[in-house]
């Protein structure tokens, strides 16, 4: 795996664990770092992207991808849609704008 996705989706796994095993007084500050983690996640598989010399064209093109893949099966299931979603911006060339992220 590209050794800087790598580290992003370590970080994001750390923080997504860090989010479910926090208590209430923790919840607010743990939800922003792991939201923050994955955000900087995406932005570094969006740099990967860019820097293919060929770009799969769609969103199941992309999935399939061996990195992809890999990742996949490390993310939660409950990370997999928002993954999914913000895959199908990078293919797009799109960007999500900070108040259409996920709460």
């Amino acid at each position: 795996m590209h050794e800087k996705v790598e580290q992003a989706l370590q970080a994001t796994l750390r923080n997504w664990t860090a989010m479910s095993r926090s208590n209430m007084d923790e919840a607010e500050s743990t939800a922003d770092g792991f939201e923050a983690s994955f955000y900087l996640f995406i932005d570094v598989v969006r740099d990967w992207f860019n820097d293919l010399e060929q770009q799969p064209r769609t969103l199941e093109q992309l999935l399939e991808l061996p990195m992809i893949l890999t990742i996949i099966d490390l993310l939660p299931a409950p990370l997999y849609l928002n993954f999914e979603t913000e895959a199908e911006l990078i293919v797009e060339n799109s960007l999500r704008h900070d108040e259409d992220k996920y709460d």
